[in-house]
């Protein structure tokens, strides 16, 4: 949030901040909603409903009810400090860690040691990549793979309030992904080898489905007769969701803190209180969260839009790293990446293809945002003007990169959508690496003088220490 601030100023900085802070706000909903229609085997939080031609789990009012009180929990639990929530979150991190390696080991041991589930074969019966190449690229985008692999962000959204970050920072992050990708893979795995060969014969594995049940891992134990698994599955698929709602609920008041600071949103939101933490930010949470929920009645609609929203938001981080490099390359600083600008360009060109993936049905609706943002910042304008404390745009900064980006983005998406038009799939590849080295080249060329620069980096320099001899950290 602060990094495009210093190097483009304030009209990137509340581009990027303003989805980035939608897509923050947004999840603790559809995390609460997940848990609930998995907890539906339990209380009926959730009923099924048709849309668009697909099988919809959509809130009930004891669902909707339900919903309100999770939220304000998140936010209660937050409210306390870091510490707390720190003190619960490796409880519930632990638990979930555990849930999933026992499936895998148990699969694993089921599968390979008796004829309850499927065997190696499952991995060449139906051949590679049964719904073509596009299927695996969009699914990482609509299925909730990058959703599942976000929480990396955390480690450094949440840096502020540890001690050590040189030392905390690179561990979070790596670790987390690094972890992370080893658990899914040998899920997946277990997962392969667990699916009975009956359940193939059915169309493979693009028409694969289990009938009355909310979770395929859980449908698999109970297939096998592991019940006491499948309850276990249950549980753990209504706790894990609501344990990554209570982070993010922590995550999008230091959003809401940082739109503050950078002087794109109300000052109040940068209030703290004794325990250090953003009240007012999660309070605007909370009533978010809520407006949320009206749209997206089921949390399956939720999770591309996010997708895009948050890997949008990503983008423009590689693009700071080459610009901060060649204005401050002097500057003492504890993370030095390999490889000079190619690692920033591999992530940006990765940030732009996970957004085409996601398709125009959910990209209109992130573009859509992006404009009513706009809109809000005219107004914020217009109030600062009247105010005589109009904060400074640095319009020609961003705006000469930054709207021809979007502008791609959008058109690359309505032009080549995945599903409206496969035969151009393989095209965007090129396409977007023509588009990523261009709009990165303009972010460097036209970022803000180094003066400026500085001076940004000396406010935030200042704002830092302020905040070092006010707030506990952990």
């Amino acid at each position: 949030m602060r990094y495009p601030h210093l190097v483009w100023g304030s009209f990137t900085s509340f581009s990027l901040g303003f989805v980035t802070w939608v897509a923050t706000v947004t999840v603790p909903a559809i995390e609460t909603e997940g848990a609930l229609t998995y907890a539906t085997r339990f209380l009926p939080f959730t009923t099924a409903a048709t849309a668009g031609g697909e099988v919809q789990h959509v809130l009930t009012p004891l669902g909707y009810a339900t919903a309100v009180v999770l939220l304000a929990v998140f936010v209660l639990l937050n409210y306390f400090g870091v510490k707390l929530f720190a003190q619960i979150n490796n409880v519930l991190v632990w638990w979930k860690l555990a849930i999933i390696v026992l499936v895998i080991v148990v699969f694993l041991i089921t599968a390979l040691g008796t004829t309850q589930m499927g065997s190696p074969a499952n991995f060449t019966s139906h051949g590679f990549a049964p719904g073509g190449v596009p299927g695996v690229f969009v699914a990482i985008s609509t299925a909730g793979i990058v959703f599942s692999f976000v929480g990396f962000r955390q480690g450094i959204e949440l840096a502020g309030e540890t001690r050590n970050p040189k030392r905390n920072i690179p561990i979070a992050v790596i670790g987390s992904v690094g972890i992370t990708a080893i658990i899914y893979a040998a899920l997946q795995v277990a997962f392969t080898l667990g699916v009975p060969e009956k359940l193939l014969g059915h169309g493979g594995w693009e028409k694969l489905s289990f009938t009355n049940d909310a979770g395929p891992l859980a449908a698999i134990a109970t297939i096998a007769g592991l019940g006491w698994l499948a309850f276990l599955l249950y549980v753990d698929a209504v706790i894990s969701p609501a344990d990554t709602g209570l982070i993010t609920t922590a995550v999008s008041s230091r959003v809401s803190y940082a739109l503050a600071r950078n002087g794109n949103a109300p000052a109040f939101l940068a209030r703290r209180n004794r325990h250090g933490v953003p009240w007012i930010g999660l309070l605007v949470t909370f009533v978010a969260g809520l407006i949320v929920l009206l749209p997206f009645p089921s949390w399956q609609q939720l999770v591309g839009f996010i997708t895009s929203a948050t890997v949008i938001s990503f983008g423009v981080g590689p693009l700071a790293v080459g610009a901060l490099r060649r204005v401050e390359p002097q500057r003492e600083r504890p993370f030095r990446l390999p490889g000079k600008d190619v690692i920033p360009l591999l992530g940006f060109y990765a940030a732009n293809m996970i957004v085409y993936w996601a398709g125009w049905q959910t990209n209109q609706k992130l573009f859509a945002t992006i404009l009513l943002g706009y809109l809000i910042l005219l107004i914020w304008q217009l109030v600062g003007r009247a105010r005589g404390s109009r904060p400074t745009l640095d319009f020609r900064s961003g705006a000469v990169w930054l709207l021809p980006w979007f502008a791609a983005m959008a058109l690359i998406s309505w032009l080549c959508d995945p599903e409206a038009h496969p035969e151009l799939f393989g095209w965007v590849f090129l396409i977007n690496a023509v588009v990523t080295v261009v709009i990165y080249v303009l972010a460097l060329r036209f970022r803000m003088p180094r003066a400026r620069t500085d001076e940004l980096i000396a406010e935030a320099e200042e704002e830092g220490a302020e905040e070092a001899t006010s707030s506990p950290t952990s």
